[in-house]
């Protein structure tokens, strides 16, 4: 059996799937080590998993308010993440993995973890990337909604040379950023990657694995080489050790879901995911305001700020909560509002509910508009939502039944679909080909 290292970095979104794969892995015999952020120690090892701690640590933001609002600005927060974050800790990022990789048989590497390609490399080892959303793969054939542009969609009708030419322009504004990476590859004696290591440079020459349903995002010829697309890989337990979980177990009344639930009509449910629920701003008063002018029950999956800005006093048919296990509580509801983040959009087409979207940043316009191309969501932008806003959506959302029957249609393709079973599968040829 082998012993598979699976780096990842970000919110819950990027942990869970690497989360699912280590506990699949290990059931078929394998030892899997999730090697991410030293916050997930405790969550990790809860499921009998081995951690390795791997830098920067998203733990970190929770006490720098003022930079996690940069990197969650709609235009510029991937510039933030990138330039100001991430590639400038590359050096402390492989300094961790590289021990972790001693002796493994095989590395799974993360979109935003651009250490893990030089340790495959360095080391001369099979790695595999992953990518968890279709956006990474900069197609000009299904080109993506990029957040400091999404104005260029509307382009994109003319052909894809109209998303070659965005990409060149983000080629070359990435390359101003990116020293930190070309002076590790010096430093370990690797030349210079031949391709931007941000963008097409990131893909495996042994095999990527896309973690999403064909029924988000169809294959394209411009996709990387060799790939396999496997479905979405679903984990949403909350664990242990990470940040008021503790609090919230003790605060939330067990049956308290159930009972509101029984209690009347399906309601609709609020979240903005694990990561910009840090910066809600007014998403959660005006999602109560919504709610109440259109005379429905809703849930609102909050953080502890955003609770203490909601009134004290809130309606009988609205639950205010922390956390819930999203496969617990969306084929529950009528339907789901959301930033478009790529866990949460798997478990809403799992579920089969309608959605409005309300992207954030980043890979988020693009999971939107994905969405509404399949006929499942409409999506607004951030600046734009608002209590009257988000109630003519759900009204439209909620009274016109194409959008449940085309959303239960997709959800019933994607829970017939066994991501975490092809992955398994797929990493298994992979170090078969290896020996």
């Amino acid at each position: 059996m082998a012993r598979i290292i699976l780096n990842t970095f970000g919110s819950l979104g990027d942990l869970h799937p690497y989360l699912a794969l280590a506990i699949a892995l290990q059931r078929r015999g394998h030892t899997a080590v999730v090697a991410t952020s030293g916050v997930y120690r405790r969550k990790i090892e809860a499921e009998g998993l081995e951690f390795a701690a791997v830098r920067p640590d998203v733990g970190d933001l929770v006490d720098k308010p003022e930079f996690t609002a940069k990197l969650w600005d709609n235009r510029r927060g991937t510039e933030y993440l990138l330039r100001d974050y991430l590639i400038p800790q590359v050096k402390q990022s492989f300094e961790d993995l590289q021990p972790a990789c001693q002796g493994a048989d095989l590395l799974l590497t993360h979109a935003a973890g651009y250490a893990g390609p030089i340790v495959g490399e360095l080391f001369g080892m099979r790695w595999a990337s992953v990518a968890l959303q279709p956006a990474v793969f900069f197609s000009a054939m299904d080109p993506s909604v990029v957040a400091p542009a999404p104005w260029a969609r509307h382009l994109y009708r003319f052909g894809p040379k109209i998303f070659r030419l965005l990409l060149a322009i983000a080629e070359r504004e990435v390359g101003k950023w990116i020293g930190p990476i070309l002076e590790l590859r010096r430093s370990v004696g690797l030349p210079p990657p031949a391709e931007n290591p941000v963008t097409r440079g990131q893909f495996s020459p042994h095999g990527t694995l896309a973690l999403f349903s064909r029924h988000f995002a169809e294959p394209q010829i411009d996709w990387p080489a060799p790939l396999t697309q496997t479905g979405f890989v679903f984990f949403d337990r909350l664990g242990e050790g990470l940040p008021g979980s503790e609090a919230r177990s003790r605060r939330e009344r067990p049956g308290q879901l159930e009972q509101f639930l029984q209690a009347g009509k399906p309601p609709v449910l609020f979240t903005l995911g694990s990561s910009a629920v840090l910066q809600a701003g007014d998403f959660y008063g005006e999602s109560l305001r919504a709610i109440q002018q259109i005379g429905g029950r809703a849930i609102l999956l909050v953080g502890d700020v955003e609770r203490a800005q909601l009134p004290k006093e809130v309606p009988e048919s609205v639950l205010v909560t922390d956390y819930l296990p999203y496969s617990e509580v969306m084929p529950r509801v009528a339907a789901i509002v959301h930033q478009g983040g790529i866990g949460t959009t798997g478990q809403s087409l799992r579920a089969g509910k309608p959605m409005l979207v309300v992207p954030w940043a980043h890979d988020q316009p693009d999971n939107a508009e994905r969405l509404r191309r399949i006929g499942v969501a409409r999506w607004v932008e951030r600046r734009r939502y608002s209590a009257s806003v988000a109630a003519a959506e759900l009204k439209r959302l909620l009274g016109k039944p194409s959008f449940g029957q085309k959303a239960e249609e997709v959800g019933a393709a994607v829970r017939r679909e066994d991501g975490e079973g092809a992955a398994c599968d797929a990493i298994e040829r992979m170090l078969a080909t290896s020996r």
